[in-house]
């Protein structure tokens, strides 16, 4: 394996370190993740099935279930898949993706595997549900807001959002429920948080009012422009000389 660590496949394996491997594997686990996971592997979850290693660990342990489907949009969609999902999350299994883009079938539809990012995200959420920030709520602005002049020009600035996006991660990590408040970025919205996107300087003011009085904390990362025009040009502005 990659990692360098044993990989367990067989239920009965001729020499192995633990006793009763599934079992010891459930209980040392804080988290199982299963990624891809398959249409069989989801239907074999949601019916209780115990047939092979994987299966046998999941129903021994106390652990959260992370599940990330990964097939193709018609086998996702297909009623028998969905009901199966839905018995998953009743139970409290975590549900990631799938996200859409072409298939190795060369359809084009939900089905992909999640992102690594939007999977290690949600990870780290999990694992953070008993840290130092758990129960507490942390609002965070983040980007460059953007200020019209008219239907194409604004008035912005270069903030990255980064610093931001950054903070709100960490908070998210350590166990807080987080709300980004954020201006227009090109970073990828992380995941295991609520958003609030905004535009303008005006936009991003209403926001943390409307939030701040059920917040126990408020990080103000944004860069805020520090002017706006008197008025918005209905049509874009022609060149004039």
């Amino acid at each position: 394996a990659i990692t360098g660590r044993p990989v367990a496949t067989e239920m009965f394996a001729s020499v192995s370190e633990f006793n009763v491997e599934h079992v010891s594997l459930a209980e040392a686990a804080s988290v199982i993740v299963i990624a891809p996971a398959t249409a069989n592997i989801i239907a074999k979850l949601a019916a209780g099935i115990a047939d092979d290693m994987l299966c046998c660990t999941v129903l021994a342990s106390k652990a959260p279930v992370i599940v990330a489907p990964a097939m193709d949009v018609n086998m996702y969609q297909n009623p028998i898949t969905q009901d199966n999902l839905t018995k998953l999350k009743a139970r409290n299994f975590i549900i990631v993706g799938p996200a859409s883009g072409r298939l190795a079938s060369g359809k084009e539809g939900l089905g992909r595997l999640a992102d690594t990012d939007d999977i290690i995200g949600t990870i780290c959420q999990v694992l953070g549900r008993k840290d130092d920030l758990a129960e507490k709520h942390i609002v965070v602005t983040a980007g460059g807001t953007q200020e019209p002049i008219d239907p194409i020009r604004c008035i912005t600035n270069r903030s990255s959002g980064k610093m931001g996006y950054a903070l709100a991660e960490a908070a998210r990590d350590r166990g807080a429920k987080v709300t980004l408040i954020t201006a227009p970025t090109s970073l990828t919205k992380p995941v295991g948080m609520e958003i609030v996107n905004v535009c303008t300087a005006q936009e991003t003011y209403q926001a943390v009012r409307d939030l701040v009085p059920q917040a126990d904390a408020l990080i103000m990362a944004a860069a805020v422009a520090d002017y706006r025009p008197l008025s918005v040009a209905r049509d874009k502005i022609k060149k004039e000389g």
